[in-house]
Formats: structure tokens, C-alpha cells, sequence
């Protein structure tokens, strides 16, 4: 019992530390985002944005290849090559000498991560199902948390002493220990019985069948509208924070402070989850989720920013409640896909992504002097959530009478 006991907590903590890897991609590079823009000619502080937003369009897109390899070469080979291609990407980045090759670097390295971040999921879905994967997810996710806690610090740090290309050395030399920790420890999870060839019509089939299972389709939408406002956040935190605030040196303490409201709120979601159920929970936050935002809307519409103290309160409230959504709407959608756990993974990730840029696209695009339109976003988001709800209940009330 000891034994599988802590086989399990490895195998949580690898899975974590290979979605960290993204999260390390992302959120270390925010204090940096000034300094490489006056380095490669970006005159439009918003334009910034796109060096966190350009990462998760190779999220999206990358998903769809690797989800499906991972079905047919297995796991853990599918991630050595995804990390291969960061490797190389983050060297564009390096000698980036514009805005359009770093763009390059930064779509190219979401490529690359797309296999340990989509296949991670693949992984834990291959071991695990029901409210006991959601709770799992939670205790990745939690582990996975502590990177944005720290990351901004550590990115700061690097940058103070080495330069922010030394961001980019950093993330390569975590992510090789990861890949040699992956290789020695953990063994491969998709049984022999369950690869099947690799061709253009197992993705193909795999649409159709993720296509009937409702469950699926919805929160697969309802992840693109929550990811979606969340990346803004991402984006637009420098700006917000270091800009319109003024508190550039404070600013990876206030990320990480806002941060642990998510690690705490997904810490007891692992308790939660198995009391009253991922959907409940689901119910529950996505009202809190959209009301915080309408507070927020009807007090300061109009104003210009709060003090800082509002704001992080605010702040830590959606992020809070955002904690509750994020693993436990993917595992409602993966629930009943588990046979084709690669490839619905990668249609999941692919679509919720692809939906969640142009979300974050269009609304860091307003936020220039005050940090309402991502609140506004926020409120938006909540409601196109509420209605999938709304949807699926009236759905399954059908069904049953």
C-alpha cells in the first residue's frame, strides 16, 4: 500500500512538473517583457501581449499532432520530441533581433510544449477516471501552481544578473532534469492494446466520436471562455502592474501573491471534489466566477483604477474562483473519453486554446489606462459559461423525462 502510495505522489509530481514547463515558459518571461521589447524594437507597449499569447497558438495547434502520436508511439517518446523542438525554439528567441522572429521562437515553443502539457492529461486519464481523477488533477494542478507563485521572482532575478536571455537558458535546464526524471522514473501508461496506427483518419474518427459525447463538446467551449479571460490576466498583468500602477520592482510579488489564491483554492478543491462532485462544483464557482467581475463593473465603471489593495482583492476573488473551474471542466470533458484519452485530449486542448486567443486578443486590445476591460472580459466569459451550464442542465432534464 506504502509503495503504490508513493508511486502515485511520483507520478503526480512528474505529472506537474511537466505541465510546469509551460507555466515556467509563460510566467517567468513577465518582468522581462519591457526589456526584451526595447531590445527588439517594440515601440507598442500593448504589442508586448503578444509575447505571451503567441505561445498558446502553438499550444493549440501543436495539440492536435501530438495528442494523436501519443496514441500511436506511446507517451513518454511523443515528449522527448515536443521538448527537442522547445529547445530549438527558445534559441530563436534567444537571438531574436524583432518582433516577428520572436514571434516565430514563441509559437514554436508552444508547439513543442504542446506534447508534455496535452499528454500529461493523456497520462493521468490513462491511469485514473471518475471524481478520483479530478482529484488527482487538483493535487497536479496544485503542485503546478507553485511555478507562477515563483517564476515572476525567479525570471526578475535572472534578468537582474544575466539578462533576459538567460530566462530562456533556465527553462531548457529545468526542463532537461524533467525529461531525464520522465525517462528513469516513470514507466509508460497506454498499454499495448490501446495504440492504434497513426494516420490522418484516426483523427478524423477521433473528431467524430468526441463530437457525441455532449459532456465533452460543452466544457471543451466552456474551458476556451475561462482560459480565455484568464490569458488576458497573463498578458496584461506587466502592463497593469508595472505601467498603470507604477510598481514594477513589486510586481512579481504581487503575481505570486495573487497566485496562491489559485493553489490554495485548488488544494481544497481535491477535498471538495469528492464530496459533492466536479459538476456541482462546476455549477457553484461559475456563478462566483461571474458575479465578482459585476461587482467590480458596478463600482468602479467609469473611474479610474482603484488602489492597489482593491485590486489585488478582486483579483484574488476570480482567481480563487477560476481555480475551482480549470481541472475539474477538463476532466468533465475527458470523463467519458477515456478510449480515445490522446486524441480528445488534443481536441480539448486544440479548441479551448484556439478559442481562448482571440478572446485574450480582443480584450487586452482595450486595456490601456485602466484594468476594467479585463473585468468586463471577465464578466462576458462567466455568462457564455453559465449559459453552457444552463444547457447541459435543461439537456439531462430532457433525457430524463
Amino acid at each position: 500500500m506504502k509503495i503504490r502510495q508513493k508511486s502515485e505522489f511520483e507520478f503526480i509530481v512528474i505529472m506537474a512538473a511537466l505541465m510546469s514547463l509551460v507555466s515556467l515558459a509563460i510566467d517567468a518571461l513577465l518582468p522581462a517583457m519591457t526589456n526584451i521589447g526595447d531590445t527588439i524594437g517594440i515601440s507598442d507597449a500593448t504589442n508586448n501581449q503578444l509575447l505571451i499569447t503567441m505561445i498558446f497558438l502553438g499550444l493549440g495547434f501543436g495539440q492536435l499532432i501530438s495528442g494523436p502520436l501519443s496514441d500511436s508511439y506511446g507517451r513518454k517518446p511523443i515528449i522527448y520530441i515536443g521538448f527537442i523542438v522547445f529547445a530549438f525554439a527558445s534559441l530563436i528567441c534567444v537571438f531574436s533581433t524583432s518582433l516577428e522572429m520572436m514571434i516565430v521562437g514563441r509559437i514554436a515553443q508552444g508547439i513543442g510544449l504542446s506534447a508534455p502539457r496535452t499528454i500529461s492529461i493523456a497520462m493521468i486519464r490513462d491511469r485514473f477516471s471518475g471524481n478520483y481523477m479530478a482529484k488527482v488533477m487538483s493535487f497536479v494542478v496544485a503542485i503546478f501552481i507553485l511555478v507562477p507563485v515563483v517564476a515572476p521572482a525567479l525570471g526578475k532575478i535572472m534578468l537582474d544578473l544575466y539578462g533576459w536571455q538567460s530566462i530562456f537558458y533556465s527553462q531548457l535546464l529545468f526542463g532537461l532534469a524533467v525529461m531525464l526524471w520522465l525517462w528513469k522514473r516513470q514507466p509508460e501508461t497506454l498499454k499495448k492494446e490501446n495504440k492504434r496506427d497513426f494516420k490522418l483518419a484516426l483523427l478524423i474518427a477521433g473528431l467524430k466520436e468526441f463530437i457525441k459525447h455532449k459532456n465533452a463538446v460543452i466544457f471543451t467551449f466552456f474551458s476556451g471562455c475561462i482560459t480565455g479571460s484568464f490569458m488576458v490576466y497573463l498578458s496584461a498583468s506587466q502592463l497593469i502592474f508595472e505601467q498603470q500602477y507604477n510598481l514594477k520592482d513589486e510586481f512579481p510579488f504581487i503575481f505570486a501573491g495573487i497566485a496562491l489564491f489559485i493553489g490554495i483554492a485548488t488544494f481544497l478543491n481535491g477535498t471538495f471534489v469528492v464530496r459533492l462532485g466536479m459538476f456541482k462544483l462546476v455549477s457553484i464557482f461559475t456563478i462566483i466566477f461571474t458575479l465578482i467581475p459585476f461587482v467590480y463593473i458596478f463600482l468602479y465603471s467609469g473611474e479610474t483604477n482603484p488602489s492597489i489593495y482593491v485590486l489585488v482583492t478582486f483579483f484574488g476573488l476570480q482567481f480563487f474562483a477560476i481555480a475551482f473551474l480549470f481541472g475539474n471542466t477538463r476532466a468533465l470533458a475527458m470523463e467519458p473519453i477515456g478510449h480515445i484519452a490522446g486524441i480528445g485530449a488534443a481536441i480539448n486542448g486544440f479548441v479551448s486554446t484556439i478559442m481562448a486567443v482571440p478572446i485574450a486578443t480582443l480584450i487586452g486590445s482595450f486595456i490601456n489606462t485602466t484594468a476594467l476591460p479585463l473585468f468586463i472580459g471577465f464578466f462576458v466569459c462567466g455568462v457564455i459559461a453559465l449559459l453552457l451550464i444552463q444547457y447541459l442542465n435543461f439537456s439531462n432534464r430532457k433525457k430524463v423525462s
